[in-house]
């Protein structure tokens, strides 16, 4: 699986990239179809501290692409919360593809 980091307002991180990666790994594990990821890192200007760290993830699937996006006070949290809500949505893809 091809995974690409884009950073907005964000200087490049490779521990980002490593956390990221071990986690899209664990999908690509579980659902094999995945052909693609990519995953976007902005900063936010924002007066809610809880609030500013947005992580976002696209991933390249046979069928509809999807998305999933978080925000949090820190980028650790905001990949942990968008790679569960993409986990969500591929499971529940994997069942439709299933059924047919």
């Amino acid at each position: 699986m091809d995974v690409n980091f884009n950073y907005v307002h964000v200087s490049a991180s490779e521990r980002l990239e490593a956390l990221t990666n071990k986690s899209l790994e664990k999908l690509k594990n579980r659902y094999d179809w995945i052909v693609r990821a990519e995953v976007f890192f902005k900063k936010e200007n924002t007066t809610d501290p809880e609030k500013g760290m947005i992580c976002e993830i696209k991933i390249s699937a046979p069928g509809q692409n999807l998305f999933s996006s978080s925000n949090h006070k820190n980028f650790d949290a905001a990949i942990s919360e968008a790679t569960e809500d993409m986990r969500k949505q591929l499971q529940k893809k994997k069942e439709k593809m299933s059924v047919h």
